[in-house]
């Protein structure tokens, strides 16, 4: 199966401007929601994950490149929960640390994140979607101004590293979102084609008496 390219992007840039694409706003979190906006981000997966089929649907693009799934996009959000758990974790309890590297399209691929239960990640991505909550709930005080950094050299603070995470998985509902629009109107252009070409929904030719086809070789809709 052919994989998207790496995603090479620096987001830090969110931390500072509202995302055009999402329109998340960094500047209108409300820190007291925090542990609020994640649990209402897992709900959002929750319905988005039980779609039925058209989540392993890997939606078409307009420069041909390969997009991820609705699935996909869950698995990732899932494993970024998990991974800001622990750096948050790791902030709060020693000086300074420094994370380790994750790489995200490699995750993907060795989890065959596209083969998962949509089921399953939905409810993983709740338990640990709640794990973050849960530490966000209790941080107080000067604790949010606690450090860590990427290895790339890039610092955050506790807070400031919440506020990154809260805006990928808000980011990513927008994508898979995004995603089911773009299959829906795939579907769409498929059925006008077909309309056009005089073929009916159940793949015979509309212009044909019932029962008068043109060889017993036709498909029925079924197929």
């Amino acid at each position: 199966m052919e994989h998207p390219a790496p995603d090479s992007k620096d987001w830090t840039w969110v931390l500072e401007r509202p995302c055009p694409e999402c329109h998340f706003d960094v500047a209108s979190i409300d820190r007291n929601r925090l542990g609020a906006l994640f649990r209402a981000n897992a709900a959002a997966w929750r319905a988005i994950l039980s779609r039925g089929s058209i989540v392993t649907r890997r939606p078409p693009s307009p420069d041909g490149t390969v997009v991820w799934s609705a699935l996909e996009y869950g698995a990732h959000v899932r494993d970024v929960y998990q991974l800001f758990h622990d750096r948050v974790r790791d902030m709060l309890t020693k000086d300074g640390p420094t994370f380790r590297n994750w790489n995200q399209d490699r995750a993907a691929i060795e989890g065959r994140y596209q083969e998962e239960d949509p089921g399953r990640v939905a409810y993983r991505l709740a338990v640990t979607s709640g794990e973050v909550a849960d530490i966000v709930d209790r941080i107080h005080g000067d604790q949010w101004n606690r450090t860590g950094a990427r290895s790339d050299g890039s610092t955050f603070t506790v807070a400031s590293l919440l506020d990154y995470l809260l805006h990928d998985v808000t980011h990513h509902v927008h994508d898979a979102e995004a995603g089911f629009e773009a299959i829906a109107e795939a579907d769409a252009e498929l059925a006008d084609d077909l309309d056009s070409d005089g073929v009916d929904g159940d793949g015979t030719e509309g212009d044909e008496p019932p029962g008068d086809s043109m060889n017993g070789d036709e498909l029925d809709g079924d197929e």
